[in-house]
């Protein structure tokens, strides 16, 4: 039998301290879990650092740790779940370089961007997660996360990508204000999702079909005043029915969704054979 890592081993031991985010800064390292994440980080070259797992977890994904590009560590069951914080762990882990999915603010800035995500003082790890597998399923160029904003390595917000974080650029440690001015001056539009935006969502989309950026608020108090002012138009979503409002991952999803949307609507009718 193989020798296994322990709780105390000292790789195992590194690696539970990942799950602070001012060590995940000072390594460059983060956490992933589960073999669907895993899965996706393969396809990133030198993504992946060390992949822990249990003997059972080992044998069970066979495949995917035939094909991973660095040696799988055995650990105990308890070594493994240490790693983890989820109720029922899966059995592997990996320690992945931030550089694979965080990209500089000038990056974005310097290639073709028509769809850009700015996420303002967002604080729910699940909400930016799934902002990103949203970024992510619409074709976005980049999600950027400003201000006073969740770490999107947080474990929870890895979770909620689904593997979606290995898939764009996602960018952190921007202010909010130089975000909006940085992406004007690239040329796009800053659209402000508020509930109190005086252009309803319905009649945006001469808006939409051009170049623009969505900024998105804090859960609680929404859109700070100067970022309103700052933003080019406010859009808000109608809301039909007796709801206060609507979550902000789901506020998101919505105006995204409405914008390639719009550009689907406009390629069809300059061009037919687009509908097919």
């Amino acid at each position: 039998m193989p020798v296994l890592l322990t709780a105390s081993s000292g790789r195992i031991k590194a690696a539970r301290k990942l799950a602070d985010r001012r060590f995940r800064k000072q390594t460059g390292h983060f956490l992933i879990e589960g073999p669907q994440l895993l899965s996706e980080a393969h396809g990133v070259p030198g993504a992946v650092r060390e992949v822990f797992a249990t003997p059972e977890a080992a044998e069970r994904y066979a495949e995917l740790r035939d094909a991973s590009p660095v040696d799988w560590q055995l650990a105990d069951p308890g070594a493994v779940a240490s790693l983890s914080d989820t109720v029922t762990p899966t059995g592997v882990v990996a320690s992945c370089t931030t550089e694979a999915v965080l990209r500089p603010f000038s990056d974005v800035l310097a290639g073709p961007a028509s769809l850009v995500v700015v996420c303002a003082d967002i604080r729910d790890p699940g909400n930016a997660g799934t902002i990103i597998r949203c970024a992510d399923a619409v074709g976005a160029d980049a999600v950027v996360f400003a201000g006073n904003s969740v770490d999107p390595l947080n474990a929870k917000a890895i979770r909620s990508t689904v593997g979606s974080l290995f898939h764009l650029p996602l960018c952190v440690e921007v202010g909010v204000p130089e975000a909006i001015a940085a992406l004007k001056r690239r040329g796009l539009t800053v659209l402000g999702a508020d509930g109190a935006g005086e252009t309803s969502l319905f009649d945006a989309d001469p808006l939409l079909t051009g170049p623009v950026a969505w900024v998105f608020g804090n859960e609680a108090w929404g859109l700070p005043d100067v970022v309103a002012a700052a933003s080019d138009e406010l859009i808000r979503i109608p809301i039909l029915g007796a709801a206060e409002s609507l979550n902000l991952a789901t506020a998101a999803s919505v105006c995204l969704y409405a914008t390639i949307r719009a550009r689907h609507a406009v390629s069809v009718d300059l061009d037919p054979r687009a509908a097919e």
